[in-house]
């Protein structure tokens, strides 16, 4: 790692927004607010937080390549057994069923929800185990001091992964599903199904382990940030941006566009088109979330009687029979948040233009808030996925899915591409993009 910009001890959690001109190395501009700033030497278990807005910019970990590998290939082999062992087995009236847990997708094709089907793969096995591979395969060359092929488009890609990984929300969904399920029906926890639990808690390390300022240094170094830089002004002023990926800071073209000379993602002065995209991602999601909760999200047959079952009446249902706990669960993830995830953006695009500097710290932690929140949504959609593939008991007792559950699903995608294309930086901007004078007085 190349010396730091020398601070004192005091002043390691943060980074330096200073008015002078500085050393060119190891600046960042705020993903979240623009403002350039410069970072201190940072120890193991150290982080650096924009003094601006209290986004986290660095954080350095004890030996990161040999931690990301070691719990990388441990969460792989975890992954491998949940996918080769029984996942969970149900017995009612002498009549049972065993699944494992790729059912829980390809048995949606059977009932025409090819969609909802690639969906669930892609979010609990086929993303996380692509992540996992490229972190392994970062982290030993990394280790060899020589990276291996490809690393850059790698590194990049990890980034990109990340939010569509969602094996902690699918352990909520298979646990709401089985509470469901105990009521009517033995329920036996297979082996795969403590790997998986395993898995998810090694994969959510493994995220967390990633030192990416660390990473993308040894990959390709560090070019010093243009000549002229200055701390304490929003990057966007000085018509430079930071790299969303690895954190370098660019110069734009008078355009507002650039490449990243480090890593060769894309750049923009800000998001292209940011808040129109999201004003009409959020309008679709708006229309999917109608259907969703008017059509059957599961239709439940019990001795030959069918009964379809919406978000809201199976909510309903559960509180009925006392189940409170995961009738609070379903409603919180499948009505709370997808609407106040709505709200929240809409809010956010209106007072685009008219932040004030105190203000806007309040809204970039209301939108980190939202841009978490949006995958737990998922919950509902893992849960039917989770009753079709297991209650397959024929006129005794079997689940099908509804139209509802493509629908819903959509929503939870757009939702979260909401979020996505909303370029926070718009928070921070005024109508004339003034620099940020007094970004150390809101420290």
């Amino acid at each position: 790692m190349p010396p730091d910009h020398p601070l004192t001890a005091s002043h390691r959690p943060y980074a330096q927004a200073s008015f002078q001109r500085i050393s060119r190395r190891r600046l960042r501009a705020c993903h979240e607010c623009d403002l350039v700033v410069s970072l201190p030497p940072l120890r193991a278990g150290e982080k650096a937080d924009c003094p601006r807005c209290g986004h986290t910019l660095v954080k350095r970990h004890f030996r990161p390549a040999q931690r990301s590998l070691a719990l990388a290939i441990s969460a792989l082999i975890a992954l491998m057994m949940a996918v080769s062992f029984p996942f969970v087995s149900f017995q009612v009236g002498g009549i049972g069923n065993r699944i494992e847990l790729t059912q829980t997708a390809t048995s949606l094709i059977g009932f025409d929800q090819p969609l909802v089907a690639i969906g669930v793969a892609l979010t609990i096995v086929v993303l996380p185990a692509l992540y996992l591979c490229g972190v392994i395969w970062l982290q030993i060359g990394l280790l060899q001091k020589d990276p291996l092929p490809f690393s850059r488009g790698i590194a990049r890609s990890l980034a990109h992964l990340h939010p569509w990984m969602m094996a902690d929300v699918f352990i909520i969904g298979a646990l709401v599903s089985l509470i469901k399920v105990a009521g009517m029906a033995q329920i036996e926890l297979g082996l795969a199904f403590w790997a998986f639990c395993l898995f998810a808690i090694l994969l959510l390390y493994t995220t967390q382990s990633i030192d990416s300022d660390w990473m993308w240094f040894s990959l390709a170094g560090e070019p010093l940030a243009p000549e002229g830089t200055r701390t304490g002004e929003t990057a966007q002023a000085q018509q430079m941006t930071g790299c969303p990926t690895c954190g370098l800071v660019n110069r734009l073209s008078p355009a507002g566009r650039g490449q990243c000379q480090r890593c060769g993602e894309r750049l923009h002065a800000r998001l292209p088109q940011s808040l129109q995209r999201t004003w009409a991602l959020l309008a679709a999601s708006v229309i999917m979330y109608i259907p969703a909760n008017l059509y059957p999200i599961m239709t439940t047959t019990t001795l030959g009687q069918s009964t379809p079952s919406t978000i809201i009446g199976g909510v309903i249902e559960l509180w009925q029979m006392g189940d409170w706990p995961v009738a609070a669960v379903i409603f919180v993830a499948s009505v709370v948040v997808p609407v106040g995830k709505l709200l929240a953006l809409a809010w956010l695009c209106l007072m685009v233009g008219r932040s004030h500097e105190l203000k806007g710290v309040t809204r970039t932690r209301l939108y980190r808030i939202t841009e978490f929140i949006g995958r737990w949504s998922m919950v509902d959609v893992f849960v039917v996925a989770m009753l079709v593939a297991l209650i397959r008991a024929g006129a005794l007792m079997s689940i099908t899915p509804g139209p509802a559950a493509l629908a819903f699903g959509a929503v939870v995608v757009l939702t979260m591409l909401a979020a996505t294309t909303f370029d926070p930086r718009l928070i921070w901007d005024s109508p004339s993009s003034r620099p940020a004078r007094n970004a150390q007085g809101n420290v």
